[in-house]
Parts: structure tokens; sequence; C-alpha cells
């Protein structure tokens, strides 16, 4: 006879295990209530920088450190390059294309990319920064509580939307302060808007599914 306890753990699904609730606006929702801003930042090729510069950048960077007084985290993301809408917008001008001799060094090309993309790994690399922020610490007679606006009962749409604002608002000062002071080192920033968030979480927790089109059904709450 199986153990009850087993059954349930195995017919848990695997969205019990993530830690996101929702993303709203670009802001991502934990379940503890917390909220993560997702920044996408450029690169900048260091190595080929002089040494004066280098030093610059690492003076910058090391102020721009010690300026936080939260935490942020750093993720760099690699993924395989995939080259399908490319080659997607070349079919499309093969065929809209009148020149025969056109025609046959566009087709080449295509063939060309099929094979070089086979034979070599080509990577490309993101750049994020996570800036959190979570909600307000409350001493309570029964200890310390977080102050989530999400999980309360009897709570209004107009009160939690109104918490959520709040909460953001303290959110965009600190994302302010990242762009401030990364951008002295010459890195730029942008945060990721609401589909783009849930596309990179999607893509994050569904590793073995890279190259396939993300479910519909995987949209903003």
């Amino acid at each position: 006879m199986p153990n009850k306890t087993t059954t349930r753990s195995a017919t848990r699904t695997t969205q019990e295990f993530v830690p996101v609730s929702s993303v709203r606006d670009g802001v991502v929702v934990l379940k503890s209530g917390d909220l993560r801003a997702i920044l996408l930042a450029s690169s900048i090729n260091f190595a080929l920088k002089s040494d004066d510069e280098q030093t610059a950048f690492i003076v910058q960077f090391q102020n721009f450190l010690n300026s936080l007084d939260f935490s942020c985290q750093i993720f760099v993301q690699s993924r395989m390059l995939d080259i399908r809408p490319y080659l997607a917008t070349l079919e499309v001008q093969y065929k809209e294309q009148l020149d025969d001799l056109m025609r046959v060094q566009i087709r080449e090309y295509i063939e060309f990319i099929k094979s070089f993309t086979e034979a070599a790994n080509i990577m490309t690399k993101n750049f994020f920064v996570i800036v959190p922020y979570s909600p307000t610490v409350a001493v309570t007679r029964s200890g310390v509580s977080n102050f989530n606006p999400f999980g309360k009962k009897n709570q209004s749409d107009a009160d939690i939307n109104k918490s959520f604002e709040e909460q953001v608002s303290q959110l965009e000062q600190r994302i302010s302060i990242v762009q401030q002071g990364l951008i002295r080192t010459g890195v730029r920033t942008v945060q990721l808007g609401t589909e783009e968030a849930i596309e990179l979480l999607y893509k994050m927790f569904n590793p073995g599914e890279e190259g396939k089109p993300m479910p519909l059904e995987v949209s903003e709450k």
C-alpha cells in the first residue's frame, strides 16, 4: 500500500516549488510578498580597455557597491543562440527575390549559416541585475512577521493595489540608485517588462524547452 505522504508529494505540481507568485507591471511578486525588479544590463569588453580604463572601471564599480545599503544579485545567463528567426527572415527574402542570381546567393548563404551554427556552439550572454524590496517587518506579540498585502484576508482590492503601489514606489527608488551607480561605470540598464520577465522566468525553470515557444497559459496574473 503506497504511503499517503509519498503520494501527496508525487502529485504536487512543479509550480508549487517555484517561489514566484505573479508578475505585475514588470515587478516579480514572490510568494513571501517580496518584490523583485529585473534589470537587463549592457556588457563591456573589459579586456580591450587600457590599464587606466580598467582601473577606473574597477574603482567606479567598487564605489557603486559601497554606495548600496541593500543587497543586489547579478545574474549571467548563457544560452545557445537561436538562429531560427534570422533564417526565417532570409527565407522570406528568398521567396520575394525576383533576381535568379540573388536567389542562388541567398540560398547558399542560408545553407552556410545552417552548417556553421550546427558545427559551432554559438552562445549568447545576457547580464541581469536583480533589485529586491522586502515588505515592512512588523513586530507583534507573537513575534516578527512580514507585512504581506497579497496574503491578507478581508482586504479590499483597492487596499491591496494601494499597498502594492507604495511598495513599488520604494522599489523604484532602489532601481534608480542601481541604474545611476552602474551608468557611472559605463553600464546601461533597462527594466524588463511583464512579458519579458515572464519569458525569462519560464525559460529559467524550463531549460529543456529552450527551442520551443512559450505556452499561452503562462501569462500575467
